[in-house]
């Protein structure tokens, strides 16, 4: 039987900031299906407000933001 020998090294978990965040919002109404996705936060609320404008009742829109993260060793 072999062993093994287990060694525990801490880590440390960040925002990657060289990495954009990633915006979306997809609309939730039954069928729909439509959504935006971009790396800018008002053109994600402006598209909103707009596809609820002009489609009543489709008020109600799922929002996702992605963010990046880096594992690094520490010490």
């Amino acid at each position: 039987m072999s062993r093994s020998v287990m060694r525990y090294v801490p880590h440390t978990i960040r925002h990657a900031p060289d990495l954009d965040w990633k915006r979306e919002a997809h609309c939730t109404t039954d069928d729909c299906g439509e959504f935006i996705a971009s790396k800018d936060e008002d053109a994600v609320q402006m598209w909103c407000l707009r596809h609820t404008g002009r489609n009543p009742g489709h008020d109600t829109f799922r929002r996702v933001f992605t963010d990046h993260a880096r594992v690094q060793r520490t010490a």
